[in-house]
């Protein structure tokens, strides 16, 4: 259970999440690595599994894609995606046919939370992406309805790199990272959890492309977050950490971006030819 309490300030009508419990879980930055509970034959040292894609039941291996509860909950319900039973890969490594099967459950676990408040899909990775264990995973975490999320909404695309035959790469204007890249579906107007089969192939096929594309600007391994946007005309958003905020960002909650996005597309283009 989660003991999450949701405060808001009264005087930037902001919300912050009083979380105690998520100081004890794992971090490998720390150098603290348990043994890890995602990985084949630790099935039983996870919270009680809610959906699986591969063979064998709920405490056993076989599972190709694994979904349980988070044991360190943000909200008082929190998932996380196991992406494959390969301790040492991540998405941009995975086989296309496993990426689909992790973007199908998250539309399935999507649709099954979409009524108990707004579904935020999200994934960190690397130690500045605050990944607390490395095997590859997803986070799902359900925010009140009545909580505003800052994500902003999906505008008109500029600056774009690259299309597929349904979605679109590209950097908008107001990106406040170094190397923020969004995907987009032509298909506008919709929630994630109505992403149909043929978009499912494609975007399985262009997110990790993405992913293998940062590492070629930013020379290998990189550290990032990408998240799903949660409400209707959904978007991909990465987010790669190859800086440090300071103490400006901090204050004014206005983001200083020191690479221009017409730049991020130039070398896009670049290392996808």
């Amino acid at each position: 259970m989660s003991d999450s309490q949701f405060i808001q300030n009264p005087m930037t009508e902001k919300w912050v999440i009083s979380c105690p419990n998520r100081s004890k879980r794992p971090d490998v930055a720390k150098g603290v690595e348990p043994v890890c509970p995602f990985c084949y034959g630790h099935e039983n040292m996870t919270p009680p599994e809610v959906l699986r894609y591969g063979q064998g039941k709920p405490s056993e291996t076989g599972w190709k894609v694994r979904v349980v509860g988070n044991k360190y909950p943000i909200t008082t319900i929190h998932e996380i995606i196991i992406g494959s039973p390969d301790h040492n890969k991540n998405i941009m490594d995975f086989s296309q046919e496993q990426v689909e099967l992790i973007i199908r459950a998250y539309k399935e676990r999507f649709l099954a939370l979409k009524d108990k408040g707004q579904v935020l899909i999200f994934h960190n990775h690397g130690r500045e992406g605050a990944e607390s264990l490395p095997h590859p995973h997803t986070q799902l975490a359900v925010i009140p309805n009545d909580m505003r999320i800052s994500a902003s909404r999906l505008g008109e695309p500029t600056n774009i790199a690259f299309e597929s035959e349904r979605f679109i790469v590209f950097c908008p204007d107001t990106v406040e990272w170094p190397h923020e890249t969004w995907i987009a579906p032509k298909r506008r107007g919709f929630q994630f959890g109505e992403i149909d089969e043929k978009e499912i192939h494609d975007f399985s096929y262009i997110m990790p492309e993405v992913l293998r594309l940062q590492g070629k600007i930013n020379y290998g391994k990189f550290d990032f977050n990408f998240y799903i946007y949660p409400g209707g005309d959904w978007y991909w958003r990465l987010v790669p950490r190859i800086i440090q905020r300071g103490g400006f960002e901090i204050a004014s909650g206005i983001m200083v971006n020191i690479v221009d996005p017409k730049e991020t597309v130039k070398l896009l283009r670049t290392v996808k030819q």
